[in-house]
């Protein structure tokens, strides 16, 4: 879930509407307007989670970051913008309509830009004695890639997935639990200007601060969320015993609501598996004692909401 979110809101960052309700439908197979948004995310999802798996057998490197721009651009709107391969025409970073006579910065163009790749590329393997702090490392990382801008298309949701890929190479994270999407999101302009201000004045200072707050920020932010789905998980724990429907099953469920928070009777039922009414009996009690809500107000097809777990979770992702 954390993933999906993280997923989410770097999306939200360039534009993309949708929801995380959106992303349930979807994955669900449920028919939607806003499909190409919503495959944006999804595909931000199979990046992430591929970036994670390749980088415990191999390197930080140009190659891994080109596989997980291919995934990330494969298959919507992003593909004709040459997934997995570096620009070969100039391009800018401006508000929607700029040209490069009125766009806010111009990266260096394409050859400028290959070799800057392979300068960031030995950045990232200093050996130990020249090697910076790993957040200072990280926050330069970030705003190296950001002003390179080495693709036509992708390069603010892929410079924030590095975040991530660079802290769990460096065993900094066991888990992908630090995005600094959310941080990146609230404070979008302060952001956009103090990259500005490193290409413009050269200060990296003022930068590597706000990168640094963001990371306590949303550490913090982080353990509060683990806390509070802790307290959950162990409250309806309590419930499901209070009301004598703590059965394997049950318990099952809890614990599978908490992979998927939005789902029907019928893939309950193929989940776990048993019968259909089984399922249904299981999910009413759910319902009655409050820890699941039906959302669509239909008599057929329903669907039901994990809502304490998803409030949790879904702070900031609004529209």
């Amino acid at each position: 879930m954390y993933v999906r979110k993280e997923a989410l809101l770097s999306s939200q960052i360039e534009g993309t509407q949708a929801s995380l309700e959106d992303i349930f439908e979807y994955e669900s197979h449920i028919p939607l307007q806003n499909v190409h948004d919503v495959q944006e995310v999804v595909n931000y999802i199979k990046a992430l989670n591929h970036g994670l798996k390749r980088i415990e057998e191999f390197p930080m490197s140009i190659r891994l970051i080109k596989e997980i721009h291919h995934i990330l651009l494969s298959d919507n709107r992003g593909k004709e913008k040459t997934p997995g391969e570096f620009k070969r025409s100039q391009n800018w970073i401006g508000p929607k309509g700029s040209t490069l006579k009125n766009t806010s910065f111009i990266p260096p163009p394409p050859l400028e830009a290959t070799d800057a790749m392979g300068q960031l590329e030995l950045f990232l393997h200093k050996d130990k004695e020249h090697e910076l702090p790993v957040l200072i490392a990280c926050a330069l990382l970030h705003y190296q890639f950001e002003t390179i801008h080495p693709f036509l298309d992708g390069n603010g949701r892929l410079g924030r997935l590095l975040i991530t890929f660079y802290l769990c190479w460096k065993q900094v994270m066991q888990k992908p639990l630090l995005y600094l999407s959310y941080y990146f999101k609230l404070h979008r302009q302060e952001y956009y200007d103090r990259l500005n201000l490193v290409r413009e004045q050269g200060d990296y200072e003022q930068w590597i601060v706000f990168f640094l707050k963001g990371i306590i920020w949303t550490s913090e932010s982080a353990l509060d969320t683990i806390k509070n789905v802790l307290s959950i998980a162990e409250k309806n724990k309590k419930l499901l015993i209070q009301k004598k429907i703590s059965s394997p099953l049950a318990i099952a469920l809890l614990d599978h609501l908490f992979i998927k928070p939005h789902l029907s009777i019928q893939e309950a039922a193929q989940y776990f598996p048993s019968s259909y009414q089984t399922a249904q009996t299981l999910i009413n009690q759910f319902v009655e004692i409050g820890i699941l809500k039906e959302i669509t107000g239909k008599k057929r097809d329903r669907r039901f909401t994990y809502w304490e777990y998803l409030d949790c979770l879904s702070e900031g992702t609004n529209l």
